[in-house]
């Protein structure tokens, strides 16, 4: 196996969600598992356009990442190439639905042995990730 696939049903519009990923401060607060923190170093939100940030772990380890937005259709779904190792690709789309919209999170890794090796942390982070992008499009504007 060397694909991971997640979903989430969000009670918010598909273009809200899509906010929440295509503006890099509001990118920053939610990417990555719980406790994790981000510094964006490049944020290009375009088909091509890099991506470059470290995320900070809850113990101070720091996880540089880069990246390319391959793909981008706005809005109901984005493709990131994870260019640095494990690389990986991940497809996020928005359906819209009667609730909201659902999420599909789909994370496909360049090798098996390494999904293997780190399908342990990989399944619970990505639903951390969508429990804070849930989070992040329901909070109140202003932070609040």
């Amino acid at each position: 196996m060397t694909t991971f696939n997640t979903s989430r049903e969000i009670p918010a519009t598909v273009e809200q969600i899509f906010a929440a990923i295509r503006t890099p401060e509001r990118l920053a607060r939610w990417w990555g598992p719980a406790g994790f923190t981000n510094t964006f170093n490049v944020c290009e939100f375009k088909p091509g356009g890099r991506w470059s940030f470290i995320m900070h772990a809850p113990n101070g380890q720091n996880y540089p990442n880069e990246n390319v937005f391959a793909e981008i259709e706005v809005p109901n779904k984005v493709v990131v190439q994870h260019v640095s190792e494990p690389k990986f690709h991940l497809t996020i789309k928005l359906t819209a639905t009667a609730a909201g919209t659902l999420v599909t999170w789909s994370q496909a890794f360049a090798s098996a042995e390494m999904a293997s090796r780190i399908e342990h942390i990989v399944v619970p982070a990505n639903e951390q990730n969508l429990d804070r992008l849930t989070a992040e499009v329901l909070r109140a504007p202003g932070g609040g």
